[in-house]
């Protein structure tokens, strides 16, 4: 018994250290979130096998791979329903709300506003925390930055009032980000170097990485190129010890754009051009990570309508046999009593075969309906999954296939206004760039008015 405790201690404690290392070292929370699943497995002990599968998942989302983090949140959450953990299941919808963040805003906030509901129910200060901080971005997502600030300020209430340093840092730099987006500077200044210091205390470099990236904008606005800089290097570092492509990526576009603030036209230029070749692989990957998510998400809703019929199926069976069984006591009843009254009625014989007639009709009708509920299951969950696709891709399109072409004409435009190319000299590329754009957006319409394409034409 000693050593079983000790065993689950363990698993606890891997599972701790995991979830702490997301924001410093993701690959390092997939190592010890694997040990954990081991051992709790040897041991059976679920609640911490559960745990494991929901850190796994968690490192997988911190090195952008999303569609593989889904894969163990599901994993997750099932271990945990089968151990009536609702605490648990929370934590997961925590986890799969930030997935959806960047597909669909409404289902992810469905999925905040659950953990949160579950949170106070049990009052765990943490999680309520963090879902009014994950609330508070989708709505800045949605860009409605009042009703953001209201819970980024009730998150930070709460995480300075238990002391959580990681949600306080987060909170200090997603108001920092709200007032950017305002162009209040100063105040996001303000909240954002308070938020890069505790980062740093607290050596969160994955949060260093995002806040630099903010505060760079700051100062290109304010014509501070030095010090823009000087963030920007720091935040390139920082990038690249938590091997995070995607911010990588947004400190080459931010790179470009501080070089052609300070005139240095030929060096942006080679930022714009790592900047398209990037979207286009970005965009391919992005888009079967997206596609993976959804086909993954619709599984789940398949096997749960699946189990649900099966149920249904099962109830019904159940019916008829106790109605079957039922009729079968009353037959016998009434042949009982017919045969004590008059061996021969013919009067007995009638009414028992029309008995008979109306059990074969109920069972009949019971069997039509059964029929006729998985004829329309099929049919609606067909009808989901085809368009959940159309509007996946139709999302994706519009904010990345377009993306490379326009920051190439974004930039080209720039250069004839800057008096550094002729115009003549940068017409085919802008020719090229246009043809580009239009061929994404007849391809899109084509396939949203042909219901015989199931996909979009990708570059």
């Amino acid at each position: 018994m000693l050593g079983l405790k000790s065993d689950t201690n363990t698993v606890n404690e891997l599972n701790k250290l995991g979830y702490n290392n997301r924001l410093t070292d993701p690959e390092q929370t997939i190592i010890t979130a694997k040990k954990a699943i081991k051992i709790a497995a040897d041991i059976n002990y679920n609640n911490g096998l559960a745990e494991s599968n929901r850190v796994l998942g968690i490192g997988y989302y911190y090195l952008n791979q999303r569609d593989t983090a889904l894969n163990y949140y599901l994993t997750a959450l099932n271990l945990f329903k089968k151990n009536a953990n609702q605490l648990g299941e929370a934590k997961v919808s925590n986890n799969i709300g930030n997935l959806w963040l960047d597909i669909d805003y409404d289902k992810a906030l469905n999925y905040f506003e659950n953990t949160l509901k579950i949170a106070q129910k049990y009052n765990i200060k943490e999680l309520i925390a963090g879902s009014y901080l994950n609330i508070g971005n989708t709505f800045s997502r949605k860009k409605n930055y009042n009703f953001a600030l209201s819970n980024y300020e009730k998150s930070s209430q709460i995480f300075n009032e238990i002391n959580n340093p990681v949600g306080i840092t987060q909170s200090l730099q997603n108001r920092g980000v709200i007032y950017f987006s305002l162009n209040q500077f100063n105040e996001a200044e303000k909240l954002l170097l308070e938020a890069n210091k505790k980062a740093k205390e607290f050596e969160l470099n994955g949060s260093v990485a995002s806040i630099n990236l903010t505060l760079t904008s700051i100062y290109i606005a304010r014509g501070a190129f030095d010090k823009a800089e000087e963030f920007l290097k720091e935040g390139v570092a920082f990038s690249k010890l938590v091997n995070d492509e995607k911010r990588l990526y947004d400190y080459t576009f931010t790179s470009y754009e501080l070089e052609f603030k300070r005139k240095n036209y030929q060096k942006a230029i080679s930022y714009l051009k790592e900047v398209h070749e990037q979207d286009s692989v970005n965009f391919k990957r992005n888009i079967a990570s997206n596609i993976n998510l959804i086909q993954e998400t619709l599984k789940q809703q398949q096997q749960q309508k699946e189990n649900e019929l099966t149920i249904a199926n099962q109830r019904n069976a159940n019916t008829l046999f106790i109605a079957s069984a039922i009729v079968a006591i009353l037959s016998f009843f009434v042949i009982f009593l017919l045969i004590r009254i008059n061996k021969k009625s013919s009067e007995s014989n009638k009414a028992l075969t029309s008995l008979n007639q109306e059990v074969s009709f109920q069972k009949d009708n019971v069997d039509r309906i059964n029929q006729k509920l998985e004829e329309i299951i099929t049919e609606r969950t067909k009808d989901l999954i085809y368009k959940n696709q159309k509007l996946s891709e139709y999302s994706s399109h519009l904010s990345h296939q377009i993306r490379g072409p326009v920051a190439t004409l974004k930039g080209l435009v720039m250069l004839i206004l800057g008096n550094m190319v002729e115009s003549k000299d940068v017409i085919p590329q802008i020719k090229k760039c246009v043809d580009e754009i239009d061929d994404q957006i007849m391809d899109i319409n084509q396939a949203l008015h042909d219901p015989t394409r199931l996909h979009l034409h990708s570059k």
